[in-house]
């Protein structure tokens, strides 16, 4: 395995984790380095960096963005989140991962890409919902401006350091871990 294969396999894991707060965001980024040629995609994706592609992401991650500020609307985009950041996941690990057979590519895409999105987002989900619980909704936009921001940081630094990237995700996993664990006894309490 080559150090540029490892690199790309950081970079994948990195925006899958990004995915998982934000679908769009992290896509979108990696269009833009895709576009401004940061990052190069594998052949068979590199649709992925067109003006097309560009504005429909931008477009996509906006109204996302700004939806997960209204509080009980966050909480059902939570629930279509997680298979679409499962898909999200795999497709940013498709895209980026190179020097590897198909079989080995789609294996990681599937595994490490769609299972780190898919337990972000679920562990993300898991923490808006206690917030919901706990604050009637009222602290779900300071949570959704968290998630913003780390999906930002994420996507950045996988594109621009992807090793650091991976220590920002490990950092991020135990992060919600802890958030998920308070508002959970907060919510134990008051029972």
């Amino acid at each position: 395995m080559t150090f540029e294969t490892i690199i790309s396999i950081c970079l994948g894991i990195g925006l899958a984790a990004s995915v998982g707060f934000r679908v769009f965001l992290p896509l979108f980024a990696l269009s833009l380095a895709s576009f401004f040629n940061v990052w190069e995609l594998n052949d068979s994706w590199q649709w992925l960096g067109s003006v097309t592609a560009l504005i429909i992401l931008g477009v996509a991650t906006l109204v996302e963005i700004f939806a997960y500020f209204i509080p009980y609307l966050d909480n059902l985009l939570d629930t279509i989140s997680i298979p679409l950041a499962a898909f999200a996941g795999t497709v940013a690990m498709m895209s980026t991962v190179a020097n590897l057979s198909p079989e080995i590519t789609w294996a990681l895409a599937i595994i490490a890409g769609a299972g780190t999105a898919s337990a972000v987002s679920s562990s993300s989900s898991a923490v808006r919902l206690a917030s919901t619980a706990t604050t009637g909704g009222i602290a779900n936009p300071v949570v959704s401006t968290v998630e913003t921001g780390t999906a930002v940081t994420l996507s950045l630094a996988s594109i621009f350091s992807p090793i650091l990237a991976i220590v920002l995700v490990i950092m991020v996993l135990l992060v919600i871990f802890k958030a998920f664990k308070k508002f959970k006894r907060k919510k134990a309490l008051k029972l």
